[in-house]
């Protein structure tokens, strides 16, 4: 009869069925298979989610992210990165890797990146002179970048599941994401390097305008992070002192929202916290039963058996989380893997703030790697382009963001060096 109900959750999840309710089904019954009485679990969890402090920045970072995307939050972003480094070899398109990656970092979810700021990017750099398949490339790529920086919503769900300090996963992500920006722009760079604006039309009074514009929005991170780092704001009430600073900004002194709009922006940033909260509620669920069955013990002893060294593991690990990143969203991933490998890597000597980094890094790929790859889907759909056109734009892209990749992996003290 399990293995029945195993298979038809397959179909089920294969068919469209929401994660979450095949995931906390699952568990249900699991847990009544063994003792009817166990299956009081699964709200058990739901409910116990519901008293973690930390949990409540997922909904207010959210929530502010979606309100700056429906502002002009965007073009005045990158009028200040182009007026800042417009004048260089490629210089839009490094603009456009900066913005994409700062805007991700506060939305958290690269799909909204690519629309909001597609729509800015892509014709700009169409009308600079850059070629239409790297276009379509860096703006599909873009999107995926950022999800390294504070406060990126996959960082703070990883210091969740991990239970791993989410001030060491804020810094630990700085050069780790640094590293991915400075690849992509020595790439644009190098392929774009007679592209150029001259550098007379470099202006410090269109930089203090560019400045001057976006004078609201530019203190956000300072405020996050400093607020965070001095000790004197804890992440949920950064959280909060965000959500209320971008309203206030948007609606009241800028007034480029209405109030009328606000509920259903509300509304929309929701229904994505709702699922990654039901998703982590029946996930650490499965997780105790999973630790139950000793399934990790079980996981432990088949990876020695394939792998008898830390290079193996990081390298078998690589390409499992390439896998799972092309057919499973970061989010889903985050709960349902995570606590199955930390035992695995604490194995293998791996630092539980350096797996988040390889762990969000790789996934981050995913959004990119065919045949399912999210942003792919997207960006086809969003610039009306043929999906193999996408995937075709998409490879170097790929091809570089997989070496810092690599780098990341096997070099521990970049992600552990404004930690230690």
């Amino acid at each position: 009869m399990m293995t029945l109900a195993a298979v038809v959750l397959v179909l089920l999840a294969l068919l469209g069925a929401p994660l979450f309710a095949v995931i906390a089904a699952g568990a249900l019954l699991s847990f009544v298979a063994l003792d009817p009485q166990l299956g009081v679990v699964v709200p058990i969890e739901i409910y116990g989610i519901a008293e973690m402090p930390i949990l409540l920045a997922i909904p207010l970072f959210t929530f502010a992210g979606y309100v700056l995307s429906e502002s002009r939050a965007p073009d005045r972003l990158v009028r200040v990165t182009r007026a800042l480094l417009g004048w260089m070899p490629g210089g839009l398109a490094i603009v456009s890797i900066v913005a994409c990656a700062l805007f991700t970092a506060f939305t958290g979810a690269s799909g909204v990146t690519i629309i909001a700021l597609g729509a800015i990017l892509f014709p700009a750099l169409a009308q600079d002179g850059y070629s239409d398949r790297f276009n379509l490339g860096l703006v599909t790529a873009g999107g995926s970048l950022g999800l390294l920086f504070a406060p990126s919503l996959p960082l703070i769900l990883y210091g969740v599941v991990a239970e791993v300090s989410i001030d060491d996963l804020f810094l630990a992500g700085v050069l780790p994401g640094m590293l991915m920006l400075a690849a992509l722009s020595l790439y644009a760079f190098f392929l774009n390097r007679d592209n150029r604006s001259a550098l007379s039309d470099f202006s410090w009074r269109e930089v203090g305008r560019a400045l001057l514009a976006a004078g609201w929005e530019l203190p956000l991170p300072v405020v996050v992070l400093g607020g965070i780092y001095s000790g004197l704001l804890a992440v949920s009430e950064a959280a909060a002192v965000t959500a209320v600073y971008v309203v206030l900004v948007e609606v009241l002194i800028r007034r480029e929202i209405a109030w009328h709009a606000l509920p259903g922006i509300l509304r929309e940033s929701m229904v994505l916290v709702g699922g990654i909260l039901l998703i982590l509620g029946a996930s650490l669920a499965s997780t105790n039963y999973v630790i139950d069955m000793e399934v990790p013990q079980q996981l432990i002893a088949m990876v020695g058996d394939l792998v008898d060294s830390r290079t193996g593991f990081l390298w078998l690990l690589l390409l499992f989380l390439l896998a799972l990143g092309a057919f499973l969203d970061i989010f889903s991933a985050l709960v349902l893997v995570v606590p199955l490998i930390l035992p695995v890597a604490a194995e293998f000597g791996v630092e539980p703030v350096h797996l988040g980094m390889i762990f969000l890094a790789t996934m981050q790929l995913g959004y990119l790697t065919p045949p399912v790859g999210l942003n792919l889907f997207i960006a086809g759909h969003r610039f009306n382009r043929p999906i193999m056109q996408v995937y075709s734009a998409a490879v170097p892209f790929l091809l570089i963001l997989g070496v810092t990749v690599i780098i990341i992996t096997f070099w521990p003290g970049l992600s552990l060096l404004l930690v230690d």
